[in-house]
């Protein structure tokens, strides 16, 4: 595995870590800044927002430059955000430090990939993609227990003080470790532009796979925002049970990512068909068996599984259908947080209606299906270049194979 590849992964699981410990830490942070647990939790909410705004509007200002550079630039301005918020005087403070620190997330992950694919051949794109996710699915897994220990006999700077570390640490493994070719975009100059890559959204193939990556991630975080309250309420499990069903949640995500890379370098659409599927079917008879607890418990691990198995194969779907262009790949990071937003809202409304705490695992089925019907459309709309098979593994790669269909 190249170093290069480790790198992004570190990146990803210092990033991952500031988007999920927060969750664990809400209560310490609403009494040490003075404000209430709802308006502490707008500092998940402001995040998310971020998020989806930072991977547009930094891609877009960095275009043209040396994408090693611009993913340094990206983790150093992480580091702040976080620096900023174990720093806080107050909650606005602390609020502007999460803001800062989420600006870098979907740039970080729309250009990481870019780069990552180029320090493969091609037959691993999606392995690779995969790799830099791992340790955003590590984060998930550790995330909440990491920051509740480390606040717990510390407080809750300690916490960001350690995460600020993690990204210093990420940041001159970057340096170090990402070939300077690999963040080249000489390869990629009919992208380099800004007005190319927007020319790159009048393909009908990116919007379709960005409503899909919208409908299926969603569906899944629709689901998962109220599944504390679906093991308590429904299938009877005490709050203490709620941390260790969310690690076994984490464990499916990281297996599912490992398989989700594996299975899109053999059969990108078939894939993601598969695994949103899955998703869709799991969430159903989850729906349909939520007070069992044993039934439980394998049906979270399986909704992480297919619930990430899709995004190593959407992500390098999307930029295959834009030519390379890095604010596609950004792109569908914001459509998987517009997604998260869909979901938890349609949840909640399924929830104040009365129809109780399965009800988010049946609207979630649903926003799934309607994304494996849009996929369905996706893949059987492709042109021959979005679903043609990968160059055979025993020939060694070209520097061709690192420019986009649409340049060639």
């Amino acid at each position: 595995m190249p170093a290069g590849l480790v790198a992004l992964g570190l990146g990803s699981f210092g990033i991952g870590l500031t988007e999920f410990v927060i969750a664990g830490l809400l209560p310490q942070v609403s009494s040490g800044l003075d404000v209430s647990e709802a308006a502490a939790g707008w500092l998940i909410s402001g995040y998310a927002l971020s998020v989806a705004i930072g991977a547009i509007v930094l891609t877009a200002l960095t275009t043209g430059l040396h994408r090693k550079a611009v993913l340094v630039g990206l983790v150093a301005l992480f580091v702040a955000g976080n620096l900023l918020t174990a720093l806080a005087p107050t909650y606005a403070v602390a609020m502007l430090g999460r803001i800062v620190a989420a600006l870098c997330h979907g740039s970080f992950f729309g250009i990481g990939s870019l780069v990552a694919r180029r320090m493969v051949p091609p037959q691993r794109a999606s392995r690779a993609v995969a790799v830099m996710f791992a340790g955003l699915t590590v984060a998930n897994v550790l995330g909440v227990p990491f920051g509740a220990l480390i606040g717990e006999r510390w407080g809750w700077r300690a916490t960001f003080w350690a995460i600020t570390g993690i990204g210093v640490l990420a940041m001159a493994a970057l340096a170090v470790w990402v070939p300077a070719w690999a963040g080249a975009v000489d390869a990629d100059h009919r992208t380099a532009g800004l007005r190319p890559q927007l020319h790159a959204f009048r393909s009908s193939q990116v919007w379709l796979t960005l409503a899909a990556t919208a409908l299926g991630y969603g569906g899944m975080f629709g689901a998962f925002s109220y599944i504390a309250y679906t093991f308590t309420d429904v299938a009877g499990f005490s709050t203490d049970d709620v941390a260790w069903l969310l690690v076994v949640y984490g464990c499916g995500l990281v297996a599912g990512n490992v398989a989700g890379g594996r299975g899109a370098d053999r059969d990108r659409d078939r894939t993601l068909l598969v695994s949103l599927a899955g998703l869709a079917a799991t969430l159903a008879v989850f729906g349909l068996l939520a007070d069992e607890r044993i039934a439980s418990v394998v049906l979270v691990f399986l909704m992480g599984v297919f619930g990430f198995a899709s995004v190593p194969g959407m992500i390098t779907r999307v930029t295959d259908a834009a030519g390379g262009a890095p604010l596609a790949a950004s792109a569908n990071v914001s459509a998987s947080n517009v997604g998260n937003a869909l979901g938890a809202w349609l949840g909640g409304l399924a929830i104040s209606a009365g129809l109780g705490y399965r009800s988010p695992l049946f609207v979630g089925a649903a926003i799934v299906t309607a994304g494996l019907a849009v996929m369905i459309v996706t893949a059987r709309t492709a042109p021959p270049r979005l679903t043609a098979p990968a160059p055979p593994a025993g020939r060694a790669p070209r520097a061709e194979d690192h420019v986009p269909a649409t340049n060639r």
